[in-house]
This record gives structure tokens, C-alpha cells and sequence, in this order.
């Protein structure tokens, strides 16, 4: 089996070409926009308003060198495609067809047996599995895991003065989480992660890949042999009856897509916390709670901000324009949400965003993922409530990438501090060096 997160390095996707031809959806002479390159990733909402001002609701982007594509930027127009899966299918079969194996975007796109990559009675018996899994989740234990986790990553670096964000505390606290969830023992969450890391660093890709998948399979077969109250368990025991093979991908995707999706939301929140006075005073303040630091962040800057993505079967006209059959349409969470045919002044309180989908394929873990994110922020303001942002070039970076809005780095620098215990209080200074 193959797995990747949604970071694919971009020296690889610039190095190939995909040449996949399926027509145009605008009658246009202009160029396709690049969501593949730096220029998106340093300002997209200066691109979706060019675009839409240029083609309105629909606008014609490449994934990928090569990779044509549909983007949606019109919110209504979304809601539309998104509640009509018979005329917009999530299956992508038909379109890889033609992209070639070394497209660098096609692992993420290609068909998997996942409700996310299905359509008809597949969907159904997956969506009901990978939903059942979730909803067993115990959100109260979920709360102590959290504590668990974060402290002693927060007192790993709360000495120091100074910490990368992103690196030090949001990504390893997540893909920990994650692991807890799935129910995987430290030594498969150790192959998970070399496995990871070499498809990130790009690095003995193929090698890395295999591990992973290997790793994956060790987690379904340890499982199906001692089931436990997790993710992977209830998968295995769903009436739905998964297969081991099955049951991987649906594991895969939590690692990938939780993950990335995860570390996104609290990295972005936690820069908006940091450098936006209407959040960072108040927030910590007590004015405006951190979930309205999500939401904000959820509106204006989703972490997978471009996805959804459905594979018409015929040719459809939408708003005036036709849409070839079997090419992506990609709905732009981003663009949808800033809508001006939607977007108010106030949003404090409004959470008629599309970061979390809608229709049937929308998320199944919005409550767990406001839980987890609003955890990892709480307690790490509570123990450093005196961070400060400290980015190199005065302004924050973001990995290029068509899908998601995700930051290269979070440095901060804060007043050191003595570590705290597990229930969040600051230990004595003698006793945390003794």
C-alpha cells in the first residue's frame, strides 16, 4: 500500500511534468494559475481575488505541472457541488487513468478503498466504519491524553528561552496524539515515523513508503489479534466488515490527513493568536475564548484550504461554464469562505465556514479536532503566556503546495521558565533539577 501526507516536496513536484489533457473548463487564452508554486503559497488570497475577478466562481488552476484543474471560489456555487455527489463524484479511477505513475500529486489524489476516494454502496460501508470509529472516541480520556503529551514536550524546551513551534511541540504532540487514537504501541509509532520522514525529506522515498505500509500492517494485525478501546479496533469489529487491507488505508488517512489537517489549524492559530491584537490580548485576556481563534482561522486561513475534490461523469454546465467530465473540481475552502457574497464583518461566533466540508463527505471528527486543537493551544499559553514571535525575516513562510496552508516555522522566544507537572503547575526550580 502507498501512503503520503499532503507535503509533497515541492523540488519534486517542480522536477516532473504530468501532461494530462482533458480540456479546458474556460474558454480562455490565459495561462492556468500555478497552486503548485511559492508565489501562491506567500499570498493565495491575493490570488483568489485576481481570480475572481477574472472568471467569477469557477477558475482554471493546475495542481501540478500539467495537471488542469477546476478551483471553485464561489461559496453558493460549492454548496451546490458539494450536496451532489451523483453529478460530482469523490472516485477518481477514470481520471488517473491518464496521469502518469510519477506525477507528484497523483499519490494523494488516487483511489483508495476510503469513503473520502468512493462513491455509491462503497461509500456508505466506509463512511459508516471510519464514522463509528471516531464517535467511540472517549473526549473526556481525550482531554488527560492531551495533558499527558504536551507537558513534558512543553517542558523539553521551557528553559530554553526559545522554541520552533512547528517542530518542537505542534508536530510531535499531534502525530502522538494520533498514534494514542489509533491505539499504535511505541515501537510501530517508531516505524510510522521513519517511514514518514523519508517521504518528507523526499529521501529514499520509495524505501520510506514500504516501511510505513509495513508499519501500518503491523498495527492491523496486532489489533485484530488484541482489540482495544481505539480507532483501528472499531474499524477491524465494524459490521461493515473491513478487510486488513481496507482497514490500513482508513488508519493511513487518520495518519495523513489528521496529522496534516492538525498541526495546520494549531500552527496557524497559534500565529494568529501571536501577531493579531483583536486575538492575542483578548485570548489571553479572557475576552475571546481559543475557539474563536479557531474559527477565525477555520474562515480565513482553513489548513487544507484547496481539497473536496470530485471528478464530474459527464461534461456539466455550472454557472455558465462547462466543466469537462472527469477532471478535478477543487473546492477552495479558502476562496468559498471569503466570499464577498457571504462574508461579514463579524465573525466572531460563525462557524457557516467549509473548512470541514459539507454534504455527505463532510469530516466526521469536527468535535475531535476542536478538542485536540484547543488543548495543545491552552496549554501552552497557560505554561508561556509571554511568547513572542521571533521569525527571521520579520514575516511568517508557508510550504508551497496546492491543498494546504501550512507554515515552514513557528519560532518564538519567551522568558525561561521551570517545568511544569503533569497537572500543569509550575515544579520547583531545585526539583526539577535534582
Amino acid at each position: 500500500m502507498e501512503f503520503h501526507l499532503l507535503s509533497t516536496p515541492l523540488s519534486r513536484m517542480q522536477a516532473q511534468s504530468c501532461p494530462v489533457f482533458h480540456g479546458s473548463p474556460i474558454d480562455s487564452d490565459d495561462p492556468r494559475v500555478p497552486l503548485h508554486s511559492p508565489e501562491f503559497a506567500d499570498d493565495p488570497h491575493h490570488t483568489y481575488r485576481r481570480m475572481r475577478a477574472q472568471y467569477g466562481s469557477l477558475a482554471p488552476v493546475e495542481l501540478a505541472p500539467g495537471v488542469p484543474a477546476t478551483l471553485v471560489i464561489g461559496y453558493s456555487t460549492a454548496v451546490r457541488i458539494l450536496n451532489d455527489p451523483e453529478h460530482f463524484p469523490a472516485d477518481p479511477r477514470t481520471w488517473q487513468k491518464n496521469v502518469p505513475a510519477d506525477c507528484p500529486i497523483l499519490p494523494l489524489l488516487e483511489w483508495r478503498p476510503m469513503a473520502s476516494r468512493s462513491t455509491g454502496a462503497d461509500f456508505t460501508r466506509y463512511r459508516q466504519a471510519i464514522t463509528a470509529s471516531i464517535d467511540e472516541v472517549d473526549l473526556y480520556a481525550l482531554h488527560d491524553t492531551m495533558e499527558e503529551i504536551a507537558i513534558p514536550l512543553i517542558n523539553s524546551f521551557c528553559q530554553d528561552g526559545s522554541v520552533d513551534l512547528v517542530r518542537q511541540y505542534v508536530f510531535p504532540l499531534v502525530f502522538e496524539v494520533v498514534n494514542a487514537l489509533l491505539g499504535c504501541p511505541p515501537e510501530i509509532g517508531q516505524q510510522v515515523a521513519a517511514g514518514t520522514a523519508a517521504l518528507l525529506e523526499g529521501v529514499d522515498a520509495e524505501k520510506g513508503n514500504q516501511m510505513l505500509g509495513e508499519a501500518l500492517m503491523n498495527l492491523v494485525t496486532l489489533k485484530r489479534s488484541e482489540p482495544r478501546s481505539d480507532i483501528t479496533s472499531v474499524l477491524l469489529q465494524h459490521p461493515s466488515a473491513l478487510d486488513d487491507v481496507e482497514v490500513s488505508h482508513h488508519v493511513s488517512q487518520v495518519y495523513g490527513t489528521g496529522i496534516e489537517f492538525q498541526l495546520n489549524l494549531i500552527v496557524n492559530t497559534l500565529l494568529l493568536i501571536l501577531t493579531d491584537e483583536r486575538f492575542g490580548g483578548s485570548v489571553l485576556g479572557g475576552n475571546l475564548s481559543t475557539r474563536d481563534a479557531l474559527d477565525e482561522v477555520l474562515f480565513n486561513d482553513p489548513p487544507l484550504a484547496n481539497l473536496l475534490i470530485t471528478y464530474p461523469r459527464q461534461p456539466i454546465l455550472v454557472d455558465g461554464v462547462w466543466l469537462p467530465a472527469h477532471q478535478p473540481v477543487v473546492i477552495s475552502m479558502a476562496a468559498c469562505n471569503n466570499d464577498p457574497a457571504i462574508r461579514t464583518e463579524e465573525q466572531t461566533g460563525n462557524r457557516s465556514h467549509l473548512a470541514w466540508g459539507l454534504g455527505p463527505h463532510a469530516c466526521p471528527a469536527q468535535s475531535l479536532s476542536y478538542l485536540i486543537a484547543q488543548d495543545a493551544i491552552d496549554q501552552l499559553l497557560d505554561a508561556l503566556p509571554e511568547m513572542r514571535l521571533d521569525l527571521p525575516d520579520g514575516a511568517p513562510t508557508w510550504r508551497p503546495g496546492p491543498f494546504h496552508r501550512a507554515l515552514t516555522a513557528l519560532p518564538v522566544t519567551f522568558p525561561p521558565s521551570s517545568p511544569l507537572n503533569v497537572h500543569g503547575e509550575s515544579a520547583p526550580w531545585s526539583a526539577a533539577h535534582s
